[in-house]
């Protein structure tokens, strides 16, 4: 069992939460970085890592699936307030699916990223980005703002973004996906090891439609190693070393008692 740290969760999500903590520390993880997603989410992430100090640390962000325009100014101002108490703003970043532009375009979803932004760079906190379809775009704005550490979760983007990604020191998380999902296991396999990270993205459903369907919990991140570790032709011990220290790093967490 090696010391991990689940970069991304939504842990407001998850039922039972005590449970999956337990079973998290069981599993090896000594930190899970507990993300939020709108007003509501938010406030919860700061109630849970107040719970379980030491062990959750909050990520204040806006996730572009809830930007309800009436909401945006909100939000941008409770995560202001309360940056302090967080390791990093996230979820934050873009999503050019049909069903989300349907509710913000691309252009909404631009312009409150640059604010979330300018908030990560005036705070020096480091940035957890969605990015799916506008992977370039999203690396393009983070690049704007010159911000000096930034994590693009479960990247299935293409290779030269990542080569961009990987220039400007940032990261990239690997999933329980990574045993299946072709883009993401090229990125992960492409990624120099000391810019990867581990993550869940609890509760999110894995494999749909496959028989090894399942619902994440934060000791997944034990998939995400394994399966990091068969890619990648690497022990287990070197990918959770390498990973546990990006993370310890990234976001500025307490070293795991030994």
């Amino acid at each position: 069992m090696y010391p991990l740290v689940d970069t991304h969760a939504h842990l407001d999500e998850i039922d039972d939460l005590d449970r999956a903590v337990s079973e998290a520390r069981s599993a090896g993880v000594v930190a899970i970085v507990a993300v939020g997603a709108d007003y509501e989410s938010n406030n919860k992430v700061l109630e849970i890592a107040q719970a379980h100090q030491g062990f959750v640390y909050p990520a204040l962000g806006l996730h572009p699936w809830n930007l309800k325009p009436a909401e945006i100014e909100r939000n941008l101002e409770f995560i202001e307030a309360h940056l302090d108490k967080a390791v990093a703003i996230g979820e934050i970043g873009l999503d050019y699916h049909k069903r989300v532009r349907a509710v913000a375009e691309k252009n909404t979803q631009q312009s409150v990223l640059r604010q979330l932004l300018a908030l990560a760079r005036k705070y020096n906190k480091s940035a957890s980005i969605h990015s799916r379809y506008a992977w370039r775009d999203a690396l393009d704005l983070v690049q704007e703002f010159r911000l000096e550490k930034a994590v693009f979760h479960w990247f299935t983007g293409p290779s030269s973004v990542l080569r961009d990604i990987t220039s400007q020191g940032y990261f990239i998380s690997a999933t329980p996906a990574v045993e299946y999902h072709e883009e993401h296991r090229r990125a992960v396999k492409e990624i120099p090891l000391e810019r990867l990270l581990l993550e869940t993205d609890s509760p999110v459903v894995y494999g749909r439609g496959r028989d090894f369907e399942f619902e994440a919990r934060p000791a997944a991140v034990l998939r995400a190693l394994k399966g990091t570790a068969i890619l990648r032709d690497a022990s287990e011990k070197q990918i959770a070393g390498a990973t546990t220290e990006n993370a310890l790093k990234l976001f500025n967490l307490a070293p795991p008692v030994a």
